[in-house]
């Protein structure tokens, strides 16, 4: 059964191009990872400074994994002068669904 992990990231309006570059230049830190299906970064619109980052998995080992793999050394370390750079987000909780039903759209 399919996991979502949906990372809730409280954003400052004058931290929100940053955040978005920075997940802009590591697209593709997760596409390879074993289990992933899918991810998205969610902007919001209107009434929140939180965005979502929308993660699907195969499964809650597969996250597990991707999370003490290359998550953890994309986090952890820092540029060429070792600082790391000043979080985006000031901010961040987990959220864990299960998959109880899904669609897609028809096919016509």
């Amino acid at each position: 059964m399919s996991v979502v992990k949906i990372n809730v990231l409280t954003v400052p309006a004058e931290q929100r191009e940053v955040l978005e570059k920075r997940f802009a230049a590591r697209a593709s830190a997760v596409e390879g990872s074993d289990g992933f299906e899918w991810f998205e970064l969610l902007r919001p619109v209107e009434g929140t400074d939180q965005y979502l980052v929308y993660t699907r998995w195969r499964d809650e080992e597969s996250f597990q994994a991707w999370m003490e793999g290359t998550m953890k050394s994309a986090h952890g370390g820092g540029g060429e002068s070792g600082e790391r750079p000043k979080p985006a987000a000031t901010g961040s909780t987990l959220w864990s669904f299960e998959v109880a039903q899904s669609a897609g759209p028809k096919n016509s």
